[in-house]
């Protein structure tokens, strides 16, 4: 939330927590995926809220928050070989607790977390999108997340600080596994910015309500490379990656149905977020935010009225007949910066226990009538939604 994440693991995990516990599952979307806007949300009485700024410290914050209801780690990136083949990439960890507390149990199987995590390759020379999806419980090294040494990770799916890293830095080079069925991931990321803190020195609100917020940095700019293999062709390749950590208690209110999420790296060094909460009556949402970071790391946060975005184009999906915009006028006024951003491949839908569109995109444009392009992900939820 990336990604206005606040609320996204409860929907996505309501499955898990309705089978865990023996409940009516949540009202199901057209294929049986979970309804974003139905879903069955856990309560939130006992767990930690975000409801005030608070002193973020890395590395510790890299790990888990396991108090609060929910948390991610949310990876993706650009990659290219050294003959100009392109890829995108998604690896995301999210953790979701049943109880606010763990009772005495004897059993090794006993826990309060669940672990979901996707895996994604987006391949627009052979027109092909892979997506995966894991789930496993936070018991017997099945899945689980450390901060010290740092570890997330869902089976052999892993998020880890590279062995011998140096412990007191505040972003510690990574590595990234994961593997399914004909695509293989092994990568490093090394952070060339600081974290960045988005909303309000961390606290990013969502809504008007208390708590009606997450805990939410990014790592805007990860330096890539590693291998991808896919259909048993290895590639070597590098390029840029962009992490979210959020984590916090709370869900999107009814009168919300959904949101379109970008992070977007410019070729002048800089990175740009912006998030549009779509309200069901169309009208405009006072809690959309952004955030701009310039080539050395300074941020600076936007509001809503900062930022002009127009959907361009659309694209129906063959798969399961829903509707998303596939093309995007963004501005921002204040910085003569106008972009057009495109998916480098339209069909980018994941069509998983839950159902949402995220893909890689490219930017092109201009800043101070210059040009300037540059590369992205865009995150689309609750298209196609029931009312």
């Amino acid at each position: 939330m990336r990604r206005a994440r606040a609320g996204l693991v409860l929907l996505l995990l309501g499955l898990i927590l309705a089978a865990m516990w023996h409940r009516p599952s949540p009202p199901a979307a057209p294929g049986g995926q979970i309804d974003l806007n139905r879903a069955f949300v856990q309560a939130t009485t006992g767990f930690e809220r975000a409801e005030a700024p608070r002193t973020f410290r890395f590395p510790e914050d890299h790990g888990p928050h396991p108090d609060t209801a929910s948390e991610w780690w949310y990876v993706t990136g650009h990659l290219r070989t050294a003959q100009g083949r392109r890829f995108g990439y998604e690896l995301t960890f999210f953790r979701v607790a049943l109880a606010p507390g763990m009772p005495t149990r004897s059993s090794a199987w006993a826990t309060r977390q669940i672990y979901m995590a996707h895996l994604a390759v987006t391949d627009p020379e052979g027109q092909r999108f892979h997506a995966f999806e894991r789930f496993n419980r936070a018991a017997l090294d099945m899945a689980g997340a450390t901060a010290a040494p740092l570890r997330i990770w869902l089976d052999d799916w892993t998020l880890a600080a590279r062995p011998g890293a140096d412990p007191a830095r505040a972003t510690p080079p990574l590595l990234l596994r994961a593997a399914e069925g004909p695509v293989a991931l092994a990568l490093e990321l090394d952070a060339r910015k600081p974290p960045v803190l988005q909303g309000e020195a961390g606290l990013s609100r969502k809504g008007p309500a208390p708590g009606d917020a997450s805990y939410y940095y990014s790592l805007t700019r990860l330096a890539t490379h590693g291998t991808l293999e896919l259909n048993g062709e290895r590639f070597a390749v590098e390029g840029e990656s962009w992490m979210d950590r959020e984590w916090g208690t709370s869900a999107l209110g009814p009168e919300r149905s959904g949101w379109d999420w970008f992070g977007l790296q410019l070729d002048d060094g800089s990175e740009l977020m912006f998030c549009r909460i779509r309200r069901r009556d169309g009208a405009p949402n006072p809690f959309d935010y952004g955030l701009w970071v310039d080539p050395n790391g300074k941020s600076q946060l936007l509001a809503a009225s900062d930022v002009r975005l127009r959907e361009t184009s659309h694209w129906r999906s063959p798969h399961t007949g829903i509707r998303y915009p596939a093309g995007w006028a963004l501005s921002l006024p204040a910085r003569n910066l106008r972009l057009e951003l495109r998916p480098i491949l339209a069909d980018q839908e994941l069509n998983l226990a839950v159902r949402y569109w995220e893909g890689a995109v490219s930017a092109r444009g201009e800043q101070n009538g210059r040009p300037i392009t540059g590369q992205g992900y865009v995150e689309l939820t609750g298209y196609g939604s029931a009312p």
